[in-house]
């Protein structure tokens, strides 16, 4: 499959290096653009791919063309691109918050394949939640979900606005479980255990309870009750997180996000 990505940032390299990997695409079937000469180099030099400074020659060619550019560049971008693309390519983006909307109108393209993938997935590990206009064929949306889980798990949705429902909960989200790790750390240092430990402990035991929570097949209230013994420390802490405002908080936080990745969306347009 012949790739050409449009911006050469940390997300773009952990497709091409996921691609490559998979098989899903050979390096001498990848072009990246970069504005940074140093980027290019250490591209090029990294995973022998083609790059240039021309995102028009990145996407010359390409079956899908990955626009993964910072979304303040993005009308510049698509200014730049328009007119240059083929009725048989697709455009895969990857910009936070750019609706379809705004990318058929910025391109006159209108084969577009949306995407919202997550920073777990530099490690393989994410997941992204995609969709697609009617105009994308059987066999490029196959395509796209082949480049997707490169970076770990992809999910298709049919309606656009999940899209951005996503970018709220599983884009975001790994600030907000980061931010758990943190303050279960804290908690370890602050009844006497030294930072690495705390650490340690914290983050096996997250990695461990999402293990159980995928592979368990039980929903996570019943898995909660499973460490809950009636009376115990657990049903103790979670009193506590519960007068606090937890899940509302939780709930609140990720309703937020949505609301301001809609805003951003509507900016996007004007």
């Amino acid at each position: 499959m012949k790739l050409g990505f449009i911006g050469g940032g940390t997300m773009a390299e952990a497709m091409i290096a996921g691609v490559l990997k998979s098989g899903v695409a050979a390096a001498r079937d990848v072009v990246a653009s970069d504005v940074l000469e140093s980027r290019r180099g250490y591209l090029r030099s990294t995973y022998g791919i083609g790059v240039t400074g021309d995102n028009g020659e990145a996407a010359k060619g390409a079956e899908i063309a990955v626009l993964a550019v910072k979304p303040q560049n993005l009308p510049e971008v698509l200014a730049g691109l328009r007119g240059k693309l083929g009725p048989q390519q697709a455009v895969l983006s990857i910009v936070a918050g750019a609706a379809i909307k705004t990318l058929v109108a910025g391109l006159q393209h209108r084969t577009v394949v949306r995407a919202m993938p997550n920073t777990p997935g530099q490690i393989g590990a994410g997941v992204t939640v995609w969709t697609a206009t009617p105009e994308v064929r059987e066999e490029q949306r196959k395509d796209a979900a082949r480049v997707l889980a490169a970076l770990g798990q992809e999910v298709a949705v049919a309606e656009e606005k999940l899209v951005d429902m996503a970018t709220a909960l599983s884009a975001s989200g790994p600030a907000y479980v980061f931010l758990f790790i943190e303050a279960l750390t804290d908690a370890g240092v602050y009844l006497g255990m030294s930072r690495d430990l705390a650490q340690k402990l914290a983050v096996q035991t997250v990695l461990g309870s999402a293990a159980m929570a995928q592979t368990g097949g039980k929903h996570p209230a019943q898995l909660r009750d499973m460490v809950t013994s009636p009376g115990g420390t657990t049903a103790e802490a979670l009193l506590v997180l519960e007068a606090g405002g937890f899940r509302s908080t939780v709930i609140e936080a990720v309703i937020a996000a949505y609301e301001k990745a809609k805003r951003l969306g509507e900016e996007a347009q004007r």
